[in-house]
């Protein structure tokens, strides 16, 4: 069975109602993304940072996969799929997708700030001050802020290499380190791009470019990939 390795970023969810921070201008309540999403915001302004979480928490549990997420989904029928996501919504799982790597973390999952490796499910939309790990330690959004590095890049890279088909939805690829696993993707592997705005991309005999969204878009590249590789 041939392995499809997917990457996906915030376009795929938008199409589901979750506002992205491109939407707004990088702006949330009048907050500039840096006071939110950030190490140094969490030092400064703690019940800020956990109430823009609890908030996009509680949004997301209301979102309902699109046709992109189902699409993915029954690619599992014909292939083995693996999705690299640089969403934290759980959408590709409520879908049916089985294997699934949040590249940024989840919104569903809590941390400790006293030990990293101690991650829990959160119960409803809320994560408040006060709730804490194990050892006594404040809970924080299991989320990998601007300025942190990313776990899971090491991982992302060996999918990419060995992938067979490689998929890129949803995304402008310009947000690095996820935005660079395009280069390690074989030269002769067939590479499908979706987006409404394409990025900037050298075409290639093996590159297939789907100016449309994802929810359009991967109904068609299924077909495809399962007319030429099946």
């Amino acid at each position: 069975m041939k392995k499809v390795v997917v990457l996906t970023g915030a376009g795929i969810s938008a199409e589901s109602g979750l506002k992205t921070f491109r939407d707004s201008g990088g702006l949330w309540e009048g907050h500039d993304v840096m006071e939110v999403a950030t190490p140094q915001a969490w030092n400064k302004d703690r019940a800020l940072v956990l109430e823009f979480y609890n908030q996009r928490r509680k949004q997301s549990l209301k979102a309902k996969p699109n046709d992109g997420h189902l699409a993915l989904a029954e690619l599992q029928e014909d292939f083995h799929v693996s999705i690299v996501t640089q969403n934290v919504d759980n959408l590709h799982e409520a879908a049916g997708s089985s294997q699934v790597m949040h590249l940024h973390g989840q919104l569903s999952k809590s941390r400790s700030t006293l030990d990293p490796s101690l991650v829990y499910d959160i119960d409803g939309w809320e994560l408040k001050e006060g709730d804490t790990c194990e050892k006594g330690s404040q809970l924080r959004p299991h989320i990998v802020w601007f300025g942190e590095a990313v776990p899971m890049m090491e991982s992302a890279i060996a999918e990419a290499i060995s992938a067979d088909i490689f998929i890129v939805a949803g995304t402008s690829l310009v947000v690095y380190p996820a935005a660079g696993l395009l280069d390690f993707v074989p030269q002769t592997v067939p590479k499908y791009i979706v987006d409404p705005k394409l990025p900037e991309i050298r075409s290639t005999e093996n590159m297939h470019l789907y100016e449309e969204p994802a929810s359009t878009g991967l109904r068609k590249v299924r077909e495809h990939i399962i007319k030429e590789h099946l």
